[in-house]
């Protein structure tokens, strides 16, 4: 059954867009003084993110908006949002416009996070009052209670996504804008998050989703546009909108093999060698006072051939694993040991400077992981293909869409070949095209890599992809094993703590 927003005949609600156009200036700015270093002939010119965009939605529809990573998605949400000015055309837009465009955005990383629900709620225009109210509410929707006296920057992700959508939820929008606001997050969050936003659009006149879940929109929705390269290729009825995207990045797949990158090799060692090993493993925060374990009596060996995907509920501990392993943190109970060197992608745009270059942005972090500038010079095309980002490589990477900051940090990170590769959540952004070339690129990785570690929450990817899986739970790792079966004990666990809530 689709979804089906609220309609009121004694109001006019719509947005219409008409020869939109929005374009971008690349080159240097005033404060993009790094360049001078990194590149002092910085490439100017023009960018066009939409162009010539016919798109209308009225009262009671639910539009849903696909496309490959940079096709324009995120820039149409923030003209509709009265974020960005058309350079060309227009944008109508009738009615009160609520967007969730960023999880986690406006969030202050050193508050905890409930300094910053009043935070954001006050931006919102609530009362302090009003907010106190809503609190409660809050909190037990995002399922953070023992986390949300943290700061924020002691946050994954998966943690993050839960505040900003909990959020969101105070809201009573007559135009609701939902741009990738369920692409992270657990399995369990992501049921009751997808029952808010029926709720949501029960209340609301006109909903737009942007999402790369093409499944959702096409059941979901009541109209689909998909663009590409700034264009609409395709607007109107959801799965046949869908089943022509579809199409396209099948025909694209067969006509351009995935790019394969030159790297740099390292030496493997045998099958059988334990290259990453906890004992005992324990961490903890001080928090009002009071010890909080994120993680405690861990144990763990990842021999050599290993893909470990890593899953369990936001808040399991899986990002505080990582960055132990990656020795960003120090246990505060037991060790842990590993053997080679560890390239760590622990956070979506982590490291990037957004006022650079996407281009600058590759050299700023390859300089940091000691490559020498003339080899990054070398890989550099190479980068650019796998990553897709040709014709907005010179934008800022604050004019990125999080689809496309997660492409650029993966295509960085995958210019070497560590011993041990540990990603964090860095693809729950990406389309389905560059997903299924990542996967394969780490697929490729674990053949002179001694191992891989992947914290996902795609059961897809973990049952196809990985050779081993580990489940955490409340700081602990409850099992481990073949990934199919450690799948369906976490799955039950979901099913299991979803009845007990009804």
């Amino acid at each position: 059954m689709k979804l089906q927003a609220n309609a009121e005949p004694a109001k006019n609600y719509s947005v219409i867009a008409k020869d939109l156009g929005i374009k971008y200036l690349a080159g240097r700015k005033g404060e993009d003084l790094k360049s001078l270093v990194l590149n002092p002939r910085v490439r100017s010119g023009v960018f066009w993110a939409l162009r010539q965009v016919d798109f209308s939605c009225f009262a009671g529809d639910v539009v849903g908006i696909i496309g490959s990573n940079g096709a324009g998605k995120t820039t149409l949400c923030r003209v509709i949002s009265n974020l960005l000015r058309p350079d060309e055309g227009s944008m109508t837009v009738k009615g009160e416009v609520s967007a969730l465009l960023s999880m986690g955005t406006g969030f202050n990383h050193g508050l905890s996070g409930k300094d910053n629900i009043f935070l954001n709620g006050m931006m919102l225009g609530f009362s302090k009052k009003e907010i106190t109210k809503m609190y409660d509410d809050i909190v037990e929707f995002s399922g953070l209670h023992e986390f949300i006296n943290q700061p924020i920057k002691k946050y994954s992700s998966g943690m993050r996504s839960r505040l900003g959508f909990s959020i969101a939820t105070m809201l009573n929008p007559e135009i609701l804008v939902l741009d990738e606001a369920l692409s992270t997050g657990d399995a369990d969050f992501k049921a009751r998050a997808m029952q808010k936003t029926k709720e949501l659009v029960a209340n609301a006149k006109i909903v737009i989703i942007v999402s790369h879940n093409i499944d959702f929109i096409a059941k979901n929705c009541s109209k689909a546009v998909w663009i590409d390269r700034g264009r609409v290729m395709a607007h109107g009825e959801p799965a046949e909108v869908c089943d022509k995207y579809r199409a396209m990045v099948a025909e694209k797949r067969l006509k351009k093999p995935p790019k394969r990158l030159r790297l740099r090799k390292t030496e493997t060692l045998p099958g059988d060698e334990i290259v990453i090993e906890a004992k005992d493993l324990g961490l903890k925060y001080n928090l009002d006072g009071k010890d909080f374990w994120a993680l405690r009596h861990c144990n763990l060996a990842v021999k050599e051939g290993d893909i470990l995907g890593v899953i369990g509920h936001n808040g399991a501990g899986k990002s505080t694993l990582c960055k132990l392993i990656s020795e960003i943190l120090k246990p505060d109970e037991g060790s842990i040991s590993v053997k080679g060197n560890i390239n760590a992608l622990l956070s979506l745009g982590s490291g990037f400077n957004r006022q650079l270059s996407g281009r600058d942005n590759i050299f700023l972090n390859g300089l940091l992981l000691g490559i020498p500038k003339k080899e990054l010079e070398y890989l550099y095309d190479d980068i650019v293909e796998f990553s897709g980002l040709e014709k907005s490589i010179h934008l800022p990477v604050k004019n990125y869409s999080s689809g496309m900051v997660s492409r650029l940090g993966f295509s960085i990170a995958a210019m070497l070949e560590p011993d041990i590769f540990i990603i964090d959540e860095a693809l729950s952004a990406g389309d389905m095209s560059f997903y299924e070339r990542a996967s394969e690129r780490i697929q490729e990785m674990v053949k002179s890599a001694k191992a891989v570690v992947i914290v996902t929450h795609s059961m897809k990817f973990v049952q196809n992809v990985c050779t081993r899986a580990v489940w955490m739970k409340q700081g602990n790792i409850i099992q481990e094993g073949n990934p199919g079966e450690i799948i369906e004990m976490y799955r039950q666990d979901v099913r299991q703590a979803r009845a007990k809530m009804k």
